[in-house]
């Protein structure tokens, strides 16, 4: 359905549900044009039948989603897949990291890659003990290393950081930033302030965002503190835009996960909502963001729980 500006297109990526349920959407452009989705889909979350599903985008159409990875055992499926998450480096495979378990507190980090845009894949990698990955939102590139949002919700929400330089191979870790007692903090996005400046922001238990900096590309991370957003104990995400500014997508709510909005800031810390992408009553939520090379800005949320929603959206029209 063409939208008028700022919302270019909306559309659902498939209309014939492959699962009941599905949820935790990501995206990725491999070539000028070209998408790759991603999402968890089964049963229901938690479910062992749920697993990563994967369509593709090329000349205005989705292909039909095909199932790429579920959490067998022996050949049969025990343990659910969740929070799948597409990077394209500039020169490098496609990667796509999931997570597999009984549930958040247990869940170990997986990982594929794909050499022609994610219409194959390589068998799945169990990354290394205490390794998850980026849990919701991609890894940023700094210095020639891949820096990963990552988080642990198995001694409480703390939030912490893992850092790869050859694709994946091998992993350090920052180890947790936060102590889950004053703030109850997860899946973070991450930021660029200029110069060796970050700020990652995203989901709490307090209702706002969190956010917390470094000051050296991520070696060092400063206090943990909250921003004057509210958040429902929902997913977001939040990237840097060409023009300088910065783009958040969040449920704008203290309580439901609706509205889903987007918020433009100048500094990351000031955010202003500028367009309601759904406000009725349901669920619309985990948001991702993404800018593609001609500069628009393409989102994926669950809707309903029932589909994947993508919307294309102009932000030179935003917060004007």
């Amino acid at each position: 359905m063409v939208m008028f500006p700022p919302i270019i297109l909306s559309e659902f990526i498939f209309r014939d549900a492959p699962t009941h349920a599905c949820h935790a959407s990501t995206i990725a452009e491999v070539k000028p044009g070209e998408l790759v989705a991603a999402w968890f889909g089964g049963t229901a979350e938690s479910k062992p039948d749920v697993g990563i599903w994967v369509s593709r985008y090329s000349l205005g159409e989705w292909t039909k989603p095909v199932e790429v990875a579920k959490g067998n055992v022996d050949g049969k499926p025990k343990f659910a897949c969740y929070n799948p998450v597409l990077f394209q480096p500039k020169n490098g495979p496609l990667l796509l990291f999931y997570k597999v378990g009984s549930g958040p507190a247990k869940w170990w980090g997986m990982m594929m890659r794909s050499t022609d845009g994610g219409g194959h894949w390589d068998k799945p990698n169990r990354l290394p003990e205490g390794i998850l990955g980026p849990i919701k939102n991609p890894p940023i590139k700094v210095s020639g290393t891949l820096l990963c949002p990552s988080s642990s919700e198995d001694h409480g929400w703390r939030v912490h950081f893992e850092s790869t330089r050859d694709f994946g191979k091998t992993w350090t870790s920052t180890g947790p930033v936060n102590d889950a007692r004053s703030i109850d903090a997860i899946q973070p996005s991450i930021l660029k302030l200029g110069g060796d400046h970050l700020r990652a922001i995203g989901r709490t238990r307090q209702g706002r965002l969190f956010a917390i900096d470094s000051p050296d590309l991520g070696e060092t991370w400063g206090q943990m503190r909250l921003l004057d957003v509210p958040n429902p104990n929902a997913g977001t995400d939040a990237i840097n835009l060409k023009d300088g500014r910065f783009l958040l997508v969040y449920n704008n709510s203290t309580s439901h996960r609706t509205p889903l909005t987007i918020a433009i800031s100048e500094d990351a810390e000031r955010w202003t909502p500028v367009l309601e992408l759904e406000k009725e009553p349901g669920e619309f939520s985990y948001p991702t963001a993404i800018q593609t090379e001609d500069g628009k800005v393409h989102i994926t949320y669950t809707w309903q729980r029932t589909r994947i929603r993508h919307v294309v959206v102009d932000p030179t029209k935003l917060g004007k």
